[in-house]
């Protein structure tokens, strides 16, 4: 290149440095400083000056501009996007944010007596809550929350974090600390926790029981579902709270209501702002009140009547302390009274039964929560008599006049069944074996003895299935014992032993592996006062809604009927009837009305303690009651249950 080329270069190279200064990244300006380089080393090449340095060529970086301003352009798309064509959705969900669905709990159904006297209804209470979905996200954040809700609470930072995290941290439900808070308390505790994401004290009903003694099995209380509750009914929720025993479990899907809906306002910290008014608003819906066959008032006396029956058997008998009574209406099967002793307080499951109290409980040689009325079995004793008498006329073993003198006992090899007192001074018939409780006259019948062929175990099985035993009665409650009816096929699986003619004669006086609960017997005895029907046991009598209207009434249930002739039950309840008038029962020929009755004692542990039963019903024409009283190792039935019987007849018939 000539001298005056490279002067032409130079004088636009410098022109170019003039506009653009140290811009030394752009690229036009790069590659004509490269050519001028080149330039100059030619000058210097042509001028002799060879010690010019040169300057090898630079990187490309057209490439990187091109995907640097390609980034730039997606994310001002993605911006505009984001801003102007999806604002509106975007609005949306940061008010998903802000409004939530909350859900209002039902006010759980109230459960009266027969006169309208609340037993079980619901207080309100503060609670502290915590709110899964408002709790920090970090996990150390979340455990300093965790951590001043136990300083708090008590409760223990394990327990807290297990109760809130359970349902997962995106869960909008409210989960309950710790419930039953006073309103003082709550106040400070509001304070406290007003810096705690998630945490807040809330207004929450609690169930609270009448301080009624022996409710407390009938009634049975509430508490939170569990996991096999959750798996049974898909519908409960985590923070759901159903009934757990007794009558608020057996009914509670018409106590417990149906939940309602509201979207609420929040703030940062979870807590309600204010109620929307909105249309998908669901207002909950009240469950429904369960009014019960049984008056709270004559309970009371019943429970009264056999704590007086079990203190006076522990005069000779110390370590008596329990028993039941069940009270029927032998004419529709309605429970009119059902008392176990002992029982116990539910109010402390409603308010959220610790574990050293719940313990206590558990370890008492009472047994407090176990309902003897329904599940306590044991040997009838001869209570049982009234039931065999009427299935050996029925089949025609014996007959009404059927009579003959019975020994002092039946003696088999080396076997001697003897009776309780000797009767062999005058003949006996069936009438006259109900009223003086004949031990060898029912041996007789049930597995044949001189001149009676007897039922032998297979009918007896039979008729006393019958009668309702060895099965279920059907009680409106969670649970009960179906007892035993036992059997050669039973003994030889059970026992692995054959059955003997001597097993026959146990059970024909309610002994040997016999096992009845006070529930059937009264079951039992009402089929005879009422000329043969088996009605289900109801303890509710209906349902109304929260303003007092009839939703439902359980009418009578007859399960079973005409099994024994009217006739035949004649026999038999004449004779219950001189149990009365000249047998066992004879403390109740005292009363002002008439009645009927069967005593009972029936042997236990190796035969050296006995329990006291008693059966009876009234009036003797037209039965509107049958009772059947159980004190557990209480000793004679004519001595400590008919006392107890006397006074529950009493009470009901408005006598002081």
């Amino acid at each position: 290149m000539t001298i005056s080329g490279i002067d032409q270069w130079r004088s636009r190279y410098k022109l170019e440095m003039d506009i653009f200064g140290n811009f030394k990244n752009l690229g036009k300006r790069k590659g004509r400083e490269f050519k001028y380089r080149e330039y100059q080393h030619q000058d210097a090449t042509l001028t002799g000056m060879s010690d010019l340095p040169t300057e090898k060529p630079k990187h490309n970086f057209m490439f990187y501009y091109f995907v640097f301003f390609a980034l730039m352009a997606l994310l001002a798309i993605r911006l505009f996007n984001v801003q102007i064509v999806q604002s509106g959705s975007n609005e949306r969900l940061a008010e998903g944010n802000r409004i939530r669905p909350k859900v209002v709990q039902a006010p759980r159904g109230i459960i009266t007596d027969d006169k309208g006297v609340w037993l079980a209804r619901n207080t309100p209470s503060f609670a502290l809550a915590i709110s899964p979905a408002d709790l920090p996200r970090d996990e150390n954040s979340r455990r300093k929350v965790y951590q001043s809700v136990s300083d708090l609470s008590g409760i223990s930072v394990a327990d807290i974090k297990n109760a809130s995290e359970k349902d997962g941290l995106l869960s909008l439900d409210t989960v309950i600390i710790k419930q039953n808070i006073a309103r003082e308390d709550a106040l400070i505790l509001e304070q406290k926790t007003a810096d705690l994401a998630g945490i807040t004290v809330v207004k929450k009903a609690i169930r609270e029981y009448a301080t009624l003694p022996s409710f407390g099995n009938l009634l049975g209380y509430i508490g939170k579902v569990d996991d096999s509750d959750l798996k049974k009914n898909t519908g409960l929720r985590l923070t759901d709270e159903i009934g757990q025993d007794g009558l608020e479990s057996i009914y509670d899907t018409v106590l417990r209501g149906k939940p309602g809906i509201e979207n609420v306002e929040v703030d940062s910290m979870g807590r309600v702002e204010r109620v929307l008014a909105d249309k998908e608003n669901q207002d909950p819906v009240a469950g429904n009140n369960l009014v019960l066959n049984i008056d709270s008032v004559f309970q009371n006396k019943v429970v009264g009547y056999l704590q007086d029956g079990i203190n006076q058997a522990k005069l000779t008998q110390p370590e008596v302390k329990s028993g039941a009574v069940v009270v029927m209406n032998p004419q529709s099967g309605a429970v009119l009274s059902m008392v176990t002793i002992p029982s116990f307080d539910n109010n402390l499951f409603a308010k959220g039964v610790s574990q050293t109290d719940y313990q206590k409980l558990l370890d008492d040689p009472g047994k407090p929560l176990f309902n003897r009325a329904t599940n306590g079995t044991y040997p009838s004793g001869s209570i049982i008599k009234p039931l065999e008498a009427s299935a050996a006329l029925q089949e025609g073993t014996i007959t009404k006049t059927t009579s003959f003198n019975t020994p002092a006992a039946i003696t088999i090899g080396q076997y001697v069944f003897p009776d309780w007192k000797d009767h062999s001074y005058e003949s006996t018939n069936v009438e006259r074996a109900i009223a003086e409780s004949n031990n060898v006259f029912f041996y007789s019948v049930g597995g044949g003895y001189g001149p009676i062929q007897g039922l032998g175990v297979e009918r007896l099985k039979k008729y006393f299935n019958l009668f309702g035993l060895g099965n279920d009665t059907g009680v409106d409650l969670p649970s009960e014992a179906s007892g035993l009816v036992p059997d050669p096929a039973w003994k030889k699986k059970v026992q692995g032993a054959d059955w003997y003619i001597g097993d026959t004669y146990h059970e024909a006086i309610g002994q040997g592996d016999l096992l009845v609960t006070p529930l059937q017997m009264v079951t039992a005895v009402s089929a005879i006062a009422n000329g043969g029907r088996l009605y289900q046991p109801q303890i509710a009598k209906e349902f109304r809604d929260s303003s007092g209207n009839l939703v439902q009434s359980f009418a009578p249930k007859a399960t079973r009927q005409g099994f024994i002739s009217p006739a035949n039950l004649q026999t038999v309840q004449e004779g219950m009837r001189m149990s009365v008038t000249d047998g066992s029962s004879r403390k109740l020929g005292e009363l002002p009305f008439s009645s009927a009755g069967k005593t009972g004692t029936a042997q236990f542990f190796d035969n050296q303690k006995t329990h006291a039963w008693f059966e009876c019903y009234a009036p003797y024409e037209n039965p509107q009651i049958a009772v059947v009283v159980l004190i557990e190792g209480g000793g004679a039935g004519n001595e400590v249950a008919v006392p107890v019987a006397e006074n529950v007849l009493k009470a009901y018939f408005g006598l002081q």
